[in-house]
């Protein structure tokens, strides 16, 4: 960071308080000996009512194991279902060729 600010310390420090207090979370590798990155999404058209924009989501798989996951409301007003559908498959390839 060029110009950190007191906020950003203390941000760091709630992230390091955090792990410190809870030191069993983390992620759990299964010993499955399958290690191939899977990917699912799926998005809601027009799921909020005030703004009517699409709600999506995805998670990343390594084996049986999840990696990466997210879930948000698009940025933008989506005409179909279809084109909701599109973005939300957009973000995850992102996603899978930011891990590859």
């Amino acid at each position: 960071m060029q110009s950190p600010r007191d906020s950003h310390l203390k941000a760091a420090m709630h992230v390091l308080r955090y792990l410190k207090g809870d030191p069993g979370m983390g992620i759990f590798l299964s010993n499955s000996g399958d290690y191939r990155l899977r990917a699912f999404c799926d998005s809601n058209g027009a799921a909020c009512p005030k703004t009517r924009k699409s709600v999506s989501g995805y998670i990343v798989l390594l084996g049986d194991s999840p990696i990466s996951w997210k879930s948000m409301k698009q940025f933008t007003v989506t005409l179909s279902s279809a084109k909701a559908g599109y973005r939300s498959a957009r973000k995850v390839v992102a996603e899978l060729v930011w891990l590859s």
